[in-house]
């Protein structure tokens, strides 16, 4: 089936949406049917085949390409989120809602309007919807939102020195783990290994299929390697320059640093065990 992806707003995250025998590109505005309502999207890219094993979901199809009204009301809708982030703020901070209100947008027949935020608990806010209803007479939803989702909004600059990567270009959040900061070497500290959302560097994620590649065959810390000295003890290793840090085992103060075509390694039975079954999935 063809299919494309449709985009809501700028480095959000794009959906799969199918084209039918509509002449769509990339760009192209179009108005598709979501579970929040009729919206006005941007197609990305170009229309491609997609496999019906690819997807988690009935796929829907674009229901027509919007035209200049379409895309005036939803520059209007636009318009009118700023006064509706500030009302927001104004009814959450008047029912002592302990709650950071993040973006407002209306669905685009003005339907709905969607508001989004961020707390650290549960919040109770139907007096908050009840005050939004009366005030814009139509349909209020809140959506409590993770602290990632509150940096994007807010944005920032990184430890690198440049614009957030969530505000540039990352369209979805994958998973970090401090398991990939331990293969990189990095340092533990939070502080140092933490966004401006508080949780781990996306950035983290970057390079840890390259990490893991390389020490596929190189010595784990603590692993005994073979050298021209004798046997070895590995203290550290550096699978970027290729470097080792080691004690050798038959003197009691000796230290070396060594480039690992310099050693002799034989991986246990456990990461043995693991580069077999890696080498199963990449023939498969």
């Amino acid at each position: 089936m063809r299919a494309i992806r449709v985009q809501f707003k700028p480095v959000g995250k794009r959906y799969y949406f199918g084209v039918g025998n509509l002449n769509v590109q990339n760009g192209t505005r179009v108005i598709v049917n979501t579970i929040r309502g009729i919206e006005l999207g941007f197609c990305v890219g170009e229309p491609f085949e997609l496999k019906a094993e690819d997807l988690s979901s009935e796929l829907k199809d674009i229901v027509r390409i919007a035209t200049n009204e379409d895309y005036k009301a939803y520059l209007r809708n636009k318009e009118l989120e700023p006064t509706v982030l500030e009302k927001t703020k104004y009814y959450a901070k008047k029912s002592n809602l302990e709650i950071k209100v993040l973006e407002a947008e209306y669905t685009l027949d003005c339907s709905k309007l969607i508001i989004y935020f961020e707390s650290e608990g549960r919040v109770d806010f139907r007096e908050l919807v009840k005050n939004l209803a009366d005030e814009y007479h139509t349909r209020i939803e809140l959506r409590q939102v993770g602290s990632r989702d509150g940096a994007k909004v807010f944005g920032g600059i990184g430890p690198c020195g440049l614009i957030v990567c969530c505000q540039t270009f990352i369209t979805q959040f994958d998973n970090v783990s401090v398991k990939m900061a331990k293969n990189q070497n990095l340092s533990l500290n939070p502080v140092k290994i933490s966004g401006n959302c508080g949780k781990l560097l996306c950035c983290i994620n970057y390079e840890n299929d390259l990490y893991t590649e390389l020490r596929r065959f190189a010595p784990d810390t603590g692993d005994i390697v073979e050298t021209a000295e004798g046997p070895a003890k590995v203290l550290s290793c550096d699978v970027i320059n290729k470097n080792l840090k080691v004690k050798y085992v038959n003197e009691d103060n000796k230290f070396g640093y060594l480039k690992l075509e310099d050693v002799k390694f034989t991986p246990s039975k456990d990461k043995k065990k693991i580069i077999e079954e890696e080498d199963n999935d990449y023939s498969l």
